[in-house]
């Protein structure tokens, strides 16, 4: 039986370039505002849904209202990321230069070592060369 040479289908998959590529969603003063003030005036059951609508957690939300009642508007503005690195970027070089070093220093042990095995060896081998030739 012969195959049937049919055509492939021309379709093909093509991504959408929005949702290659995740990133964080950011939100500003103004919008964490609002979302407060709808959480305050909603009923009982309420919030779910205006959680659920907005995609945002209750504890997003609890910490909005936290940040406010400390320090007002500036508390929703977007913080600092993390605290800053105690050393310079002089000292993680010497760091990485440090380890670097120690590193190449084991690799150079290592390589005498093979290096004195191999002519302790070669000794050996000459040793009992001029043995059997001697008798």
């Amino acid at each position: 039986m012969s195959k049937i040479n049919s055509p492939l289908p021309e379709q093909q998959v093509k991504p959408e370039a929005a949702l290659e590529r995740r990133t964080r969603r950011i939100f500003t003063a103004d919008y964490k505002l609002k979302i407060i003030q709808k959480a305050d005036l909603c009923q009982q059951g309420e919030l779910g849904e205006l959680l659920k609508k907005g995609r945002l957690y209750h504890r997003q939300l609890s910490e909005w209202r936290k940040k406010f009642e400390l320090k007002g508007l500036s508390g929703l503005n977007k913080s600092a990321a993390g605290p800053k690195s105690k050393s310079t970027p002089e000292q993680k070089r010497i760091v990485q230069l440090e380890k670097e070093n120690f590193k190449l220093k084991k690799q150079l042990q290592l390589k005498d070592a093979y290096l004195a095995l191999q002519t302790k060896a070669l000794a050996m081998f000459e040793s009992l060369q001029h043995e059997s030739d001697a008798s």
